[in-house]
């Protein structure tokens, strides 16, 4: 899934040529992304991180919602975006694998084939990266805001989206907001994840 389609095109040219790969469909939006996957019931998705004209990293929200959706799903990145909390959260999201777009057409035909059959795929970067993590558990990890810490505090009593918009006075949605924005700065994809990891890190 990529919004360019010279890109795709591209990539469409290097996997028609392996007789063991066979594209069955290909988006330039999350809608019809997600449309396709019902669709055509892939193996294998490739996914680019920025998807038309909207954040950075709002292909991690499809990646999640696809993985959520279809659990036997392989989701591999494939993406011009290196940095490591990237390449954590994309994991975190239910991605197999991370590659960045000028890795070698081999070693992405490679790291398809892994994916296909339920194994992990990086790059030399992306495995780099994911050793990092594994000393620094939290990279690059930014500071709560106080209304996010609020919302921890209540997510840690057990309440839903809805009872904590009622004790701070605001909408389910802006719940929603801050509780997508705390999970996402604390590496995790589970309320439960970002409670536990907030005791670890003291913030509770």
């Amino acid at each position: 899934m990529d919004d360019h389609s010279i890109m795709r095109q591209g990539l469409r040219a290097v996997l028609d040529r392996e007789e063991d790969l066979r594209v069955v469909g290909e988006a330039a939006t999350a809608a019809d992304a997600v449309a396709e996957v019902v669709a055509a019931r892939p193996n294998v998705v490739l996914l680019d991180l920025k998807l038309t004209t909207g954040p950075q990293t709002d292909g991690l929200d499809l990646c999640r919602r696809m993985t959520s959706d279809h659990p036997g799903l392989g989701v591999l990145v494939l993406t011009t975006f290196a940095e490591d909390r990237l390449v954590v959260e994309a994991v975190q999201a239910g991605a197999r694998g991370y590659v960045v777009k000028d890795v070698d057409t081999t070693e992405l035909v490679r790291a398809i084939r892994a994916v296909s059959r339920g194994e992990s795929a990086f790059d030399a970067r992306s495995a780099s990266a994911m050793v990092r993590t594994l000393h620094d558990p939290v990279p690059d990890r930014e500071r709560l805001t106080e209304r996010e810490l609020e919302v921890l505090r209540l997510l840690a009593r057990g309440l839903s989206n809805r009872e904590v918009g009622r004790e701070l006075y605001i909408s389910e949605t802006t719940v929603k907001f801050h509780v997508g924005n705390l999970m996402r700065k604390l590496l995790v994809s589970r309320r439960a994840e970002a409670v536990y990891a907030a005791s670890k890190l003291g913030l509770l």
